[in-house]
């Protein structure tokens, strides 16, 4: 859906107003082209270990500060902090250069988990989290800032390529932890040969993973209901995929699943989980049918067909699923508390299948999506719309394709470090982000 005020601020008339009035102007952000390179300029890069690993993305990295340059991303290896006085070199590093990031301007530090056992260099490593999220809302014209937890000797290097690129546009102030597993990446088809899932696939975000996930080289199977049969195949049709109609909350759903993908196509080796509803009702005066059909839908049927993958040949070794939450079920939202349910039970969901997926060389993510321009918010009154696009730190809403590419990314060969993670796709939402 079109943002009519983000067009008309970055009109030549509409900037001279913004600016007279001193209204926010957000930025229109760089998003993924194929073909195009990491970053559309220079990297500014403290740390010859992250230097070396950059390099390696055709990343024009530099060493030092002239003074003078314009910097496309900013990065920081703390890794080996462990002192509070090793935070005022990171502060010194970034104080110059940051007035001279450019638009849609990338920051990333990396750094490592809190262990439990010095208090002084568990207080410099969780300081990290606070700088980072703070400078998220400081950046201005696009720009993001982002923190990756590194594990032991794990390799960032896809975490990197995903974070400097026009593919995580509305991924800002986040937290992602990196642990070894990570395949050699191929950037240009990764996903080549791989057989998809993609439910809730007839429109809007579902229809987006579809895209992106075909562009990227896998065989799609599109699911969702058969009264949405016309829109599943027209999707199903653009992108070269057949299609599944199927009711997920159905108690025979995972069989039925289960025998096409195996019988049709061998088996599985990416499950997005994007189909879900919203019945939204104050608490008080909710029925228990709108609070049972979102629960049973929304993460029920996620359960019971991850269970059954699980206990099954039809999900390959180094399988990627990916379930979508919410920043609801992170943060609450009025007339929500069904939603919610649903969608912080997918976190937890996430967090402990992931030792089972570990054990087959997969991985089990969430994606938490905060205001995402579709139909459906299309439809919502116009100030509430406008209200719900601005309160993040990018000042707009996302778009369907944001979630799509981090979707991509998660399933990829080269994210297998990335395990019981939740990535918000929220700009940097001021609600529960």
């Amino acid at each position: 859906m079109s943002d009519r005020y983000l067009n008309l601020v970055n009109s030549a008339p509409g900037k001279a107003v913004a600016s007279k009035l001193g209204l926010p102007r957000p930025a229109v952000l760089r998003r993924y082209q194929v073909g195009a390179p990491v970053l559309p300029g220079p990297a500014l890069v403290h740390g010859a270990g992250l230097a070396g690993v950059v390099k390696d993305l055709e990343v024009d990295v530099r060493e030092s500060d002239d003074g003078n340059t314009r910097w496309a991303a900013l990065l920081y290896d703390a890794t080996d902090a462990a002192a509070i006085d090793d935070l005022a070199t990171l502060r010194d590093f970034f104080a110059g250069a940051l007035r001279r990031l450019g638009p849609s301007g990338r920051v990333v530090v990396l750094g490592r988990s809190p262990a439990g056992t010095d208090p002084v260099v568990d207080a410099t490593r969780q300081a990290l989290d606070g700088i980072v999220r703070s400078l998220a809302k400081e950046l201005r014209a696009g720009a993001t800032a982002n923190l990756v937890l590194v594990e032991g000797d794990a390799s960032p290097e896809s975490t990197l390529r995903f974070l400097l690129s026009g593919r995580s546009a509305y991924v800002d102030g986040q937290v992602i932890r990196v642990g070894p597993g990570a395949a050699p990446p191929d950037p240009a088809r990764p996903l080549e040969g791989k057989i998809a899932l993609v439910t809730g696939a007839a429109r809007g975000i579902g229809a987006a993973i579809a895209d992106v996930l075909a562009r990227d080289g896998a065989h799609v199977v599109v699911a969702d209901l058969p009264a949405a049969g016309e829109g599943l195949a027209q999707v199903a049709n653009r992108i070269g995929g057949t299609t599944l109609q199927l009711d997920i909350a159905q108690p025979g759903a995972p069989a039925t699943l289960l025998g096409h993908l195996g019988e049709r196509h061998g088996g599985v080796d990416i499950v997005v989980h994007n189909a879900g509803i919203t019945r939204d009702k104050l608490l008080a005066n909710m029925k228990p049918e709108h609070w049972d059909s979102v629960l049973a839908v929304n993460l029920d049927a996620q359960l019971r067909i991850n269970t059954a993958l699980l206990g099954s040949t039809v999900l390959h070794d180094g399988a990627r699923v990916v379930c979508l939450a919410s920043t609801s079920g992170i943060a609450g939202n009025r007339g929500q508390t069904n939603y919610a349910a649903s969608k912080a039970g997918i976190i937890g969901m996430v967090r402990s299948y992931a030792p089972a997926f570990a054990k087959r060389e997969g991985t089990i993510n969430a994606i938490a999506p905060g205001f995402i321009d579709t139909e459906m918010t299309h439809a919502m009154p116009m100030a509430t719309r406008e209200v719900a696009r601005r309160i993040n730190s990018l000042q707009q809403a996302g778009l369907p394709i944001d979630v799509a590419e981090t979707a991509a990314w998660l399933v990829s060969p080269s994210a297998g470090g990335v395990n019981a993670q939740v990535i918000r796709v929220c700009g940097q939402s001021m609600v529960g982000a």
